[in-house]
């Protein structure tokens, strides 16, 4: 068997993707957050979404190819296949989003937590292999089945753990601290499937390995990370400013800022309308302005004496 090296870069790399797991929890935690407080059954899929893709692509996906980058065969060139890349990332989110919308929706219940859980662990160990068979070296690769094993059972805890604590954790402290352990499943799970790997070589090494090179996946991952980041980031801008405007059954506030059930596009065009010195566009016709009443007279004379 091959030497494999799982911390080319020293502590850098398992620090990095801690940090990356724990950031991507916390965020997923905010957002199911958001998704209990939400008064409609569509703005809680948004939220739940939104809470798929921070953990699913950023705390598991995100954290499993940035642990990646240290891995290394000396003897071999290592390479790394970008369509099987892609579909981990989506078996990634897909299981995630599916286990928090059973738990999402509902009375919460250990049952219904369990199942969720085998259900995304199931997808998040799909996620991990799959990533693993898109490696590629100058051999074959192999694994232990009592660690892929134990691999499997941490990430079935790892999940369901997770979606224990997405429909239950509330305030800034605790999800702080649930992103820290659900960082550490994470990782546990990740390093415990890579312990189970070993490489044989082939008899004569090639140097001409099909895929991209370790170090080029930084810039898909960077890429599509910003893209992830930047799409929740909006989305939870556009759902944060839907709910402070009107209420769960997208009806407006009656408050200060709605005292009639105007849209704000329509209220924006009226205050342009209105703006002085400003000219009504073509094929737009202002609105009417009020005419006060003319005074009536105090008696019923006539208001100018006309000479007979």
């Amino acid at each position: 068997m091959a030497e494999v090296h799982h911390f080319t870069y020293g502590a850098f790399n398992p620090v990095a993707a801690y940090l990356v797991a724990v950031l991507g929890s916390f965020l997923g935690l905010l957002s199911t957050g958001r998704a209990r407080s939400a008064r409609s059954r569509g703005r809680r899929n948004r939220w739940l979404i939104i809470a798929a893709f921070a953990i699913g692509g950023a705390a598991i996906w995100l954290m499993h190819f940035t642990a990646m980058l240290g891995f290394d065969v000396p003897e071999s060139p290592v390479r790394y296949n970008p369509l099987l890349t892609m579909v981990s990332l989506g078996l990634a989110v897909v299981a995630v989003g599916l286990g928090l919308l059973v738990v999402g929706h509902g009375r919460r219940s250990v049952v219904k937590t369990m199942i969720a859980g085998v259900l995304t662990g199931a997808g998040v160990l799909a996620m991990h292999y799959t990533g693993m068979i898109g490696l590629h070296v100058s051999g074959r690769i192999h694994f232990d089945p009592p660690l892929v094993a134990a691999s499997g059972v941490i990430a079935v805890a790892a999940s369901t753990a997770a979606l224990w604590f997405a429909v239950s954790v509330r305030g800034w402290r605790p999800m702080i601290g649930a992103a820290s352990i659900m960082g550490l499943a994470v990782c546990g799970m990740h390093y415990t499937g890579m312990a189970a790997m070993s490489v044989e070589l082939s008899t004569k090494v090639s140097t001409s390995v099909s895929g991209i090179r370790p170090l080029l996946m930084i810039v898909p991952i960077t890429l599509i990370s910003a893209a992830t980041i930047l799409g929740v980031a909006l989305s939870a801008l556009q759902a944060m400013t839907e709910e402070e405007f009107t209420e769960g059954d997208g009806k407006p506030h009656r408050g200060m800022h709605a005292e009639n059930p105007w849209s704000l596009k329509q209220a924006s065009m009226s205050a342009m309308r209105r703006a002085p010195g400003s000219r009504p566009s073509p094929g737009v016709r202002p609105s009417p302005r009020p005419v006060p009443p003319r005074a009536k007279p105090l008696t019923d004379e006539p208001l100018l004496d006309v000479p007979s």
